[in-house]
């Protein structure tokens, strides 16, 4: 997955209220460990930039995978 800016993640969910996307997805998927920062010691590093972790990668392949019938 590429790095994305906070506004890049919300276009990709269609989403408009940067406060409510911090607090209500950006945060929590941090604090589960699905999403890091590329600059960790530095939350508003002006370039900041999130990637998914190994478990993220895991959770996104699981939820993109092709269902059989």
């Amino acid at each position: 997955m590429d790095e994305l800016t906070v506004k890049e993640l919300m276009m990709r969910r269609s989403l408009k209220q940067r406060p409510n996307f911090i607090e209500y997805h950006l945060n929590p998927a941090l604090r589960e460990r699905f999403l890091r920062r590329k600059y960790p010691n530095n939350p508003n590093h002006p370039r900041q930039r999130y990637l998914l972790t190994v478990k993220g990668q895991m959770l996104y392949n699981e939820l993109t995978k092709p269902t059989t019938r």
